[in-house]
């Protein structure tokens, strides 16, 4: 027994949530897109899990996080897929798939066909015992990638207040539950092996601004080691976490926060990988034809960075999917995404913005001491990147036209001087004008750059020249 839809999406994550939108915008038929998911509920926005799900008080719930309130647009609720015709086949994992054939098998053993489909797998948590360490199974330690992790990490909380937690890790999913954990009231300790928080992304000075606003708020940082044991009861409940510099920590609750790995598994032999992701073109579709890949799981051309990359984000993953539908849909009139990376985070009172690449020559701007400062980053004369802490809605966007545009930069020291400023100045510059032909009558016309521009200006100057003739006795030569 199987089912044919002419689109299928699989995985049920922010991308998918997005796509589908997507797809009822362009006008697809009831009955034409199914959506393949292991979770139990249709796809919502997954930051939320580590931000307002985890709060003590008014936490959020769904179904007010279901995609796409994420970016202000509707609620895709379960009912909003039963109007619009889409098929969601929920708590079902996929056991294998055969592009060739273009089918995918359940592991209940029903077979689906596609003409089209578009990967949205995501990415799973990296599992301890991927680095030697035993324990993920024992009760109080959790990962934070899908809804019932979160559900387990409220449950813990919950039952653990006023008690220690242990977060391994310093990313993005360290630092945003450490957050969550000391509202909780939960005394916190995070432990990872790099000089500071948020390595991949945060210069020194600016890891040293949240480690310090951290420890206001009473966590306490072990760098510069790992995890190596656990001690745990007869329970199975862990009630030390070992580290390798010999030290040990009590602890009832442990999050795991220890990097990410795409799920592509499905896929490999049959599709070009790249980076860890599955490779891409600038319309999102693989090496085969018929499939796209979206999110987490793609590596796709950016363009400000001149090559391919995988990016880890809810920003990519909305607007690659978004975009990998529009070329679906409008083959021949798609252009290539163009995306600028983005990165964000909101924890406690603090709240920040990155955009582009953190390459290059570092320049620190503002109020360190805990008002709004920010980076710069240049590389080969020119701004690829810029993060700013405690902005106006004005300057994130201020900052976010300046690094798209790439000004030149000849000296760094007046960049620091300049500071916010230099990004204001150059988002609020008009674009440059193309070059202009003059016209023997005087009249300026934009020089064509390609064939439909010259098209319009020939029937721009015609019209003109009609109406010269039409209106007056003093006709120009033309």
């Amino acid at each position: 027994m199987g089912r044919a839809f002419l689109y299928v999406i699989l995985g049920g994550g922010v991308a998918a949530g997005y796509a589908a939108l997507e797809f009822t915008k362009r006008g697809i038929s009831h009955g034409e897109l199914c959506i393949i998911s292991e979770e139990p509920v249709p796809p919502y926005e997954r930051p939320a899990l580590s931000k307002g799900f985890l709060l003590p008080e008014a936490p959020a719930r769904l179904p007010s996080f279901h995609t796409c309130v994420g970016a202000n647009e509707e609620r895709l609720t379960p009912k909003w897929y039963k109007e619009h015709g889409i098929e969601l086949v929920l708590g079902s994992r996929v056991k294998s798939v055969d592009v060739r054939r273009k089918t995918l098998l359940t592991g209940s053993g029903e077979t689906i066909s596609y003409k089209v489909l578009i990967i949205a797998t995501g990415a799973r948590a990296l599992k301890l015992e991927e680095f030697g360490v035993k324990g993920s199974d024992s009760e109080n330690v959790c990962y934070l990638r899908d809804l019932a992790d979160a559900n387990r990490l409220v449950n813990l909380m919950e039952s653990s207040s006023g008690g220690n937690a242990v977060v391994i890790g310093g990313g993005y999913i360290g630092m945003e539950c450490a957050a969550s954990l000391v509202i909780n009231r939960m005394s916190v300790t995070m432990v990872f092996p790099e000089e500071h928080c948020m390595a991949r992304l945060f210069t020194p000075k600016i890891a040293s601004f949240y480690e310090e606003f951290y420890k206001s708020k009473g966590v306490k940082f072990v760098k510069g080691t790992i995890l190596s044991s656990f001690d745990i009861d007869s329970n199975g409940k862990v009630t030390a976490v070992n580290l390798r510099d010999g030290s040990s920590l009590p602890a009832d609750t442990v999050v795991v926060g220890i990097g990410i790995r795409p799920n592509t598994s499905l896929f490999e032999g049959q599709l070009t990988l790249e980076k860890g992701g599955i490779k891409v073109n600038g319309k999102m579709q693989s090496s085969n034809s018929s499939v796209y890949a979206v999110g987490d799981v793609a590596t796709f051309p950016v363009k400000v960075f001149g090559e391919s990359r995988r990016l880890e984000h809810v920003d990519s993953a909305r607007k690659s999917a978004r975009h990998a539908v529009g070329a679906i849909m409008e083959q021949n009139q798609a252009g290539e995404f163009d995306y600028l990376p983005f990165f964000y985070s909101r924890v406690f009172t603090l709240s920040w913005q990155f955009y582009g690449d953190n390459a290059g020559d570092v320049v620190h701007f503002g109020d360190f001491s805990g008002g709004t400062f920010g980076a710069y980053w240049v590389r080969n004369g020119h701004l690829v990147g810029s993060f700013l802490e405690g902005g106006t809605k004005e300057e994130y966007e201020a900052i976010a036209k300046a690094t798209r545009l790439k000004p030149a930069v000849e000296d760094l020291a007046e960049l620091e001087r300049q500071g916010l400023g230099f990004a204001v100045t150059v988002s609020e510059k008009p674009p440059p004008s193309p070059p202009r032909d003059v016209i023997g009558s005087g009249i300026v016309l934009e020089r064509p750059i390609y064939a439909l521009h010259a098209t319009a200006g020939v029937v721009l100057a015609a019209s003109v020249a009609a109406f010269a003739f039409w209106y007056g006795r003093k006709r120009r030569r033309w």
